[in-house]
């Protein structure tokens, strides 16, 4: 039973982010800064810190894809998420994102599927090939018949971005 909620949880954070974004639209106009940034992502919280090489791509001006391999924890992290971004009107470069997708987790003699959610600003340097990013990373692990939801992730990325 607690499976289901806290997976019920997790499909109610991520509609309400997608009706705040429609809610909010006439503030906020298309993202894509840049098309593609390489760099390095933090991702701390609940007592384990992950750090690794990390991408995103847009393939148009609101939609993105980032991937990453994090290291951490006797654990390496294959995650691939999908974004949606538009910038905030107001602030030239700073804009914020909502996405999810999935990871794997390989180590302590075990194979784990995530789910990661994802919300967040993203800041792109106006006058330089420079992003920064910070997020809320939620995941829900499932490791053979464990389940857990943990909330307390955040993830912090620096990129260098071409266009």
């Amino acid at each position: 039973m607690r499976k289901v909620k806290n997976l019920i949880k997790v499909v109610c954070i991520t509609l309400l982010c997608f009706s705040i974004a429609k809610v909010s639209a006439q503030t906020i106009e298309p993202s894509a800064n840049y098309r593609f940034g390489g760099g390095l992502l933090i991702d701390v919280g609940d007592g384990s810190t992950l750090v690794g090489p990390h991408v995103k791509y847009f393939f148009t001006p609101n939609h993105a894809g980032e991937g990453a391999v994090l290291f951490g924890s006797g654990a390496t992290y294959l995650q691939a998420l999908y974004n949606y971004n538009m910038n905030f009107a107001e602030v030239a470069g700073l804009g914020w994102y909502v996405g999810a997708g999935p990871a794997i987790a390989f180590g302590n003699s075990s194979t784990a599927f995530n789910l990661i959610g994802a919300l967040g600003l993203e800041y792109k340097v106006p006058s330089a090939p420079f992003a920064f990013s910070f997020d809320w990373r939620p995941r829900f692990f499932i490791v053979d018949s464990y389940t857990e939801f943990v909330a307390p992730r955040f993830g912090i990325g620096l990129r260098y971005t071409f266009n």
